[in-house]
């Protein structure tokens, strides 16, 4: 009765250790290699595209401004995010919103996000900061995004994500162009 013991032990103890190493890779290779990273967002082309005003109204004066973000992924994993809005702040006002459509951001991976954002100073010049930059030349706003989506790494492993993008924007209006400082965080 040993004897035919044996072997169901010995297959046991191999099972289970094969098991702990199993387990222990998944655990290092998930802490390393799967760790989640920050996307790196940089705005490869901010352009102001139209600039429209009404010479006996000045207050009648629209300008459209074209986003093109880049998103460089360093994960493992691909990002897959719903529709979403963007914001654009003129000092804590919303002066313009704009779509951002549902796409897929592949793993280790570049992908380009454009939109267009209709400005319209009728929302601005309500604002008592605008005389005030409107003198300085340069007018600061704040655009923000949150896309919120699923994490897929190696086509098993999924998880909720959201991305929370800032931009700092400075329209000179005299020059007409524009300058932005982006920042990214991700909440898995």
């Amino acid at each position: 009765m040993a004897k035919t013991r044996r072997p169901l032990i010995i297959c046991c103890v191999v099972t289970a250790v094969l098991l702990i190493i199993i387990i222990v890779t998944a655990i290092t290779l998930y802490f390393t290699l799967f760790k989640p990273k920050q996307p790196k967002i940089t705005t490869q082309s901010l352009t102001l595209e139209s600039f429209s005003t009404n010479v006996f109204d000045p207050i009648d004066t629209n300008f459209t401004l074209g986003i093109t973000v880049g998103i460089d992924n360093p994960n493992y994993g691909g990002f897959k995010y719903e529709n979403s809005t963007s914001y654009v702040t003129y000092h804590g006002d919303v002066v313009a919103v704009a779509p951002v459509m549902a796409d897929t951001i592949p793993a280790r991976g570049q992908h380009s996000v454009g939109t267009t954002v209709l400005v319209i100073i009728k929302n601005l010049v309500t604002n008592p900061n605008f005389p005030k930059d409107m003198a300085t030349d340069t007018l600061n706003f704040t655009s923000t995004t949150t896309l919120k989506g699923k994490a897929t790494a190696l086509k098993i492993f999924k998880k909720k994500a959201t991305t929370y993008s800032s931009c700092e924007i400075s329209l000179h209006v005299l020059e007409r162009n524009v300058t932005s400082v982006c920042k990214s965080k991700v909440k898995f």
